[in-house]
């Protein structure tokens, strides 16, 4: 199995990485997943180029990711964090309401979380997202610790799928129904 710390992963988008692998479980039958894309308005748009140079957003977008693996409905958020400590505050209130939304209708939510200052990948099981949100909610502390996140739902790379979150998931599903 390959990890996600070898050198030609560093300095890579985690979203490309994301949509490599998405692409890479379509191509073997194993789900589709996709990028939910941001409505904007554009304000200003460079017509040499053709690029937006000004926009603003439209409306709160839900999460990053959308879609079904292996018949199970999943929809998830990737961060970054080049800390041990993931502030809170970086996960909007619009955004946990849709993934619990979404588990009251039998699908499974999650972060994808890249600590870049260690070159490692977790899959964060919304149960945990909701526990850290609740207690920064109630008064206690804005964020959460790398400790504190179950080390079992690290994410590797393996067999030419840069993040393979699948295995993370289905260790999820199997501890659920335990």
């Amino acid at each position: 199995m390959g990890t996600w710390n070898t050198r030609g992963l560093r300095g890579s988008n985690l979203e490309d990485l994301i949509n490599f692998s998405n692409e890479k479980y379509r191509e073997l039958n194993l789900g589709i997943v996709q990028k939910v894309p941001t409505p904007i308005t554009p304000i200003k748009i460079d017509k040499t180029k053709g690029h937006i140079t000004l926009a603003y957003f439209e409306k709160k977008s839900t999460v990053d990711y959308i879609g079904v693996i292996q018949s199970v409905p999943i929809c998830f958020d990737a961060k970054e964090c080049n800390t041990d400590t993931f502030p809170m505050q970086n996960i909007h209130d619009h955004q946990v309401r849709f993934m619990e939304d979404f588990e009251k209708q039998e699908g499974v939510s999650f972060l994808i979380i890249y600590y870049t200052h260690k070159n490692e990948m977790y899959y964060v099981p919304f149960r945990d997202v909701k526990k850290f949100y609740d207690r920064a909610k109630n008064g206690g502390r804005k964020s959460f610790k790398f400790e504190e996140i179950d080390k079992k739902y690290r994410i590797y790379s393996k067999s030419g799928v840069p993040v393979h979150y699948i295995e993370a998931l289905s260790l999820d599903l199997e501890n659920e129904k335990n």
